[in-house]
């Protein structure tokens, strides 16, 4: 198998430890656990966590709800991650505690660019059979 291709699937257990520390970062940020100074935990989702394949990283990708503010806001929470690290070490039960990379999330921004280019496209085949 080649470790260097970047498309390769995730393992079930990347998966299930992925979807454990999502959930957990979540609950820790809606109750402000971490403490984190400057921002509003309350209104950050965590929409993935991405395991490396030996489990000791976490690539948490964050948005703010409404989507401003997301660069400030993923520095910060890169600044804090040791309280975050600390806040989530309560809460999960596993060998190796990952280190988190916080991450801006722009599925979003990217689903709405595909919308929009869908629509369009729709838009010229409508033109076009009217003049056809």
């Amino acid at each position: 198998m080649n470790k260097n291709n970047k498309n390769t699937a995730y393992s079930q257990r990347q998966l299930r430890v992925g979807e454990m520390v999502k959930q957990n970062l979540g609950e820790i940020f809606i109750r402000n656990e971490a403490k984190i100074p400057f921002i509003n935990t309350k209104i950050i989702t965590v929409t993935e966590v991405r395991m490396t394949p030996d489990l000791k990283t976490a690539r948490a990708y964050v948005i703010p709800l409404g989507g401003e503010g997301t660069t400030e806001t993923v520095r910060v929470l890169t600044e804090y991650a040791h309280l975050v690290r600390k806040a989530l070490s309560k809460k999960l039960d596993i060998k190796f505690l990952p280190k988190l990379a916080f991450v801006e999330d722009n599925s979003f921004e990217y689903a709405e660019k595909i919308e929009r280019l869908i629509k369009k496209n729709k838009e010229n085949e409508t033109e076009k059979k009217r003049y056809n």
